[in-house]
């Protein structure tokens, strides 16, 4: 089922979100909706929070990409990042906040240690484009969005896109949730 996306005003997206105690068939449902809805949006990665599921629970399909073309999705259940190293700059956007685009310093690998769909607990590394969207769903689950990490120079250029957005005027063609309305998908 195809999901609306909570948008940059939404108080879910400012949360810390609480950690799953493991996989049942609501969770597993509500995994496949996310993965359903991120790519309906034309997304590579979506929180739970973005769904207004305020849980430790993200989703990442970089298949999209022809450089991970036969990378398979990845669900992470409750991430906590050991390690970094390296960093790097790259433009990031978000289904949260269709539209806006911003250069942000992350570190360029990452050790995480997490559990997987089947609530398996993992420890892996990654770098490249994967830890970027690891961390930048990371964040969602923090409270924190990609604009929170940009210099203060850049992101004044884009306040007046924020205030927009906060105002309810957005587009996007995937469907939004917009300021004031809620949705009840979580279940968990």
């Amino acid at each position: 089922m195809i999901l609306p996306i909570n948008i940059y005003s939404d108080e879910v997206l400012r949360a810390t979100a609480r950690p799953l105690k493991g996989v049942d068939s609501n969770i597993r449902s509500l995994v496949a909706s996310m993965l359903e809805s991120m790519r309906n949006a034309s997304g590579i990665g979506l929180a739970a929070p973005q769904i207004g599921c305020s849980i430790r629970l993200l989703v990442i399909d970089l298949s999209c990409m022809e450089k991970y073309a036969d990378e398979k999705p990845v669900v992470v259940i409750n991430p906590h990042i050991l390690a970094v190293k390296g960093y790097n700059a790259m433009e990031e956007g978000c289904l949260s906040l269709p539209g806006i685009l911003g250069d942000v310093v992350r570190p360029s690998s990452i050790t995480l240690k997490y559990r997987d769909e089947h609530f398996e607990e993992r420890t892996g590394d990654f770098s490249g484009m994967m830890a970027r969207v690891l961390q930048h769903e990371i964040d969602h689950l923090d409270g924190k969005l990609f604009i929170d990490r940009m210099q203060k120079r850049d992101r004044r250029k884009i306040d007046k896109e924020l205030q927009s957005l906060a105002n309810g005027n957005v587009e996007a063609d995937y469907p939004l949730v917009l300021a004031g309305i809620t949705q009840k998908v979580c279940h968990a």
